[in-house]
């Protein structure tokens, strides 16, 4: 794959950040990041786009498929889409601010 598909690949891996409760705990405690990313991105992947698009060392990357709930509306079921998410071991000194505060 040409280096322009492949960065073009990788500005497109992260679909955005995960902000829950567990995140914020492991952000304070382990210095990772949670991402919502692609389905069918692999580790190497997601540890390029991140250090690409915001410039930190990344040391690990842990993945987990999350199940979409299964929903009702009235009488209609319906189910919630599944995705895959990313936590990222940033290297000791990195870190990434989403609110951009100093």
């Amino acid at each position: 794959m040409s280096k322009a598909l492949n960065q073009d690949r990788l500005m497109t891996v992260l679909v955005g950040p995960h902000v829950s409760e567990k995140s914020s705990v492991v952000s304070d405690a382990h210095n990772q990041v949670c991402f919502k990313v692609r389905r069918d991105s692999t580790k190497k992947e997601i540890a390029q786009a991140v250090e690409l698009m915001f410039e930190v060392k990344v040391e690990g990357v842990t993945v987990a498929n999350v199940r979409g709930k299964t929903k009702r509306f009235g009488q209609t079921r319906g189910k919630r889409a599944d995705w895959k998410k990313a936590y990222v071991t940033l290297a000791e000194g990195n870190d990434i601010d989403f609110l951009g505060a100093e």
